[in-house]
């Protein structure tokens, strides 16, 4: 049924728990998964005193932000090793979230996202995280959504 599974994290605990499920539906059905993180992209602070644009904290922020990624991204890689799963990781910059999944599960003919809730609280619970809810409403994949 599923061959591709792409599994997005921003490397918080909540995406962590989705994991077992990617991993799980994955073995199950003789599938691989794809790792995605995406990497907010870099804007500069805009104020009227802010002096010059300084190209070297853009770069730190990008080497800050890509480390993070190559950390969030080995746990998949490593925990799809343990489960026996084929697995490959990415990283794709960009400013919205839920386009970036979306276009990253169309252009690598992934045939499932499995992406978890968006560990709000309370009240909030009741509805899925933001950017959960927008790859629900815009992806024509389908997705597991884990809480």
């Amino acid at each position: 049924m599923y061959k591709h599974i792409l599994f997005p994290t921003d490397g918080s605990e909540l995406a962590l728990k989705a994991l077992p499920h990617a991993l799980g539906l994955a073995r199950a059905l003789g599938a691989r998964v794809t790792g995605l993180h995406v990497v907010p992209e870099y804007y500069p602070p805009v104020y009227e005193d802010s002096g010059p644009f300084d190209p070297e904290i853009e770069a730190r922020f990008e080497r800050e932000a890509v480390g993070r990624a190559e950390r969030f991204l080995s746990q998949v890689s490593e925990a799809a090793t343990r489960e026996g799963v084929p697995c490959e990781t990415l990283h794709v910059v960009s400013y919205h979230i839920a386009d970036a999944i979306i276009q990253t599960a169309e252009e690598r003919g992934c045939d499932v996202i499995v992406m978890s809730s968006g560990g709000r609280k309370g009240l909030a619970s009741l509805l899925l995280g933001n950017e959960t809810r927008k790859v629900l409403a815009h992806t024509q994949v389908p997705v597991l959504v884990v809480r």
